[in-house]
């Protein structure tokens, strides 16, 4: 992010090995959960790896996710494909520098706020930046997620 100029703080917290959690994160940094992005890696039956990043407090449709990537259908990744795939493990998954850049999706309810919370790449750490900063950056399609 500093490489691209784009303003961004960044904010630490005890995480917790039994509780991984992003509304953990949430409670950690003091923000709403709404607001607190956790990254999901997927694999679909035509595109295959996908990121998608949604709100620590829903859970991703698994069918607006196929249609959103153009897919039929679309299952979560294996935990143990994700540092292989990402380079991150699970609970500090960032959509940011990832090893491949992969289609990556966001919750539409991100543009509905100043400033959310991504993993910085590492348990314990979370980037805040505005939402469209980090949609241009990482060229994310915007998009109805949740169930």
């Amino acid at each position: 992010m500093e490489q691209a100029g784009l303003p961004f703080r960044c904010t630490e917290y005890d995480y917790d090995e039994q509780d991984l959690s992003g509304l953990h994160a949430a409670r950690s940094i003091g923000m709403p959960p709404e607001q607190v992005f956790k990254t999901l890696v997927a694999r679909g039956d035509k595109k295959g790896v996908l990121v998608f990043c949604i709100p620590v407090c829903c859970e991703l449709d698994l069918k607006k996710a196929a249609a959103a990537a153009g897919d039929k259908k679309v299952e979560m990744a294996a935990m143990k494909e994700l540092l292989p795939l990402t380079g991150y493990i699970r609970g500090g998954c960032s959509p940011i520098g990832m090893k491949k850049h992969y289609p990556t999706f966001i919750d539409e309810t991100a543009q509905l706020y100043a400033e959310i919370a991504v993993s910085a790449g590492m348990r314990g750490q979370q980037l805040l930046l505005a939402p469209d900063d980090l949609i241009q950056y990482v060229d994310m399609t915007v998009c109805d997620l949740t169930e």
